[in-house]
């Protein structure tokens, strides 16, 4: 098979990551997710959580007219997208690998071989999947749904100009509710060998 990179944007509770985990196992290839996170942790000598929580802070449209130079905690969330924007590109160049969010999709657009995928499923079923795969309370889903998504789409908006699920920046889009975590992985598998076998 020829090299390849596949992106996977996800809406949270939709087990993006775990579809993920399983198409990497199914191909053979590698996944980065979090393993991003700590290398820009170790590079700019933070704490994990710190660059984690950057990454999680939702900016508001109004920040920008309050002030016009930016704001330290926007200084900072600028700085480790540069630092994860070299380790994508690096981790693209290197082998065939999948990418999980940070933009990946956006940062890879034009590249050979690159497939952009967006997950996701209805609120219900995100609902489910919180309580039922992750363990969580009702009230802590709904919180956190709200809360990841509106994060997730303010850091992408930001970063590559449009939202994760944006059709136009999108070759596939999936509601992983329809086949599950296992069937959804074996339908891109299926897709990434038609597109890519040599």
């Amino acid at each position: 098979m020829e090299k390849f990179t596949i992106t996977i944007t996800r809406e949270f509770g939709s087990l993006g990551r775990s579809i993920a985990r399983e198409l990497s196992q199914i191909l053979g290839v590698e996944f980065y997710d979090r393993d991003i996170v700590e290398e820009v942790a170790n590079k700019l000598n933070l704490p994990v959580s710190t660059v984690s929580n950057e990454e999680e802070k939702s900016r508001h449209s109004f920040l920008p007219r309050m002030f016009p130079l930016g704001t330290d905690e926007e200084y900072m969330q600028d700085i480790i997208f540069d630092v994860q924007k070299d380790i994508i590109l690096n981790l693209a160049k290197k082998t065939s690998c999948i990418l999980v969010g940070r933009c990946s999709d956006f940062l890879l657009e034009k590249e050979k071989n690159n497939i952009n995928i967006f997950i996701y499923a209805s609120y219900e079923k995100r609902l489910q999947n919180c309580v039922d795969t992750l363990g969580m309370t009702e009230s802590e889903a709904k919180r956190m749904i709200l809360s990841v998504d509106r994060a997730r789409n303010a850091y992408h908006k930001k970063y590559a100009g449009y939202l994760p699920g944006d059709p136009e920046h999108k070759q596939l889009m999936i509601d992983s509710s329809l086949l599950g975590v296992t069937g959804t992985a074996k339908l891109i598998a299926e897709i990434v060998h038609q597109l890519f076998e040599s």
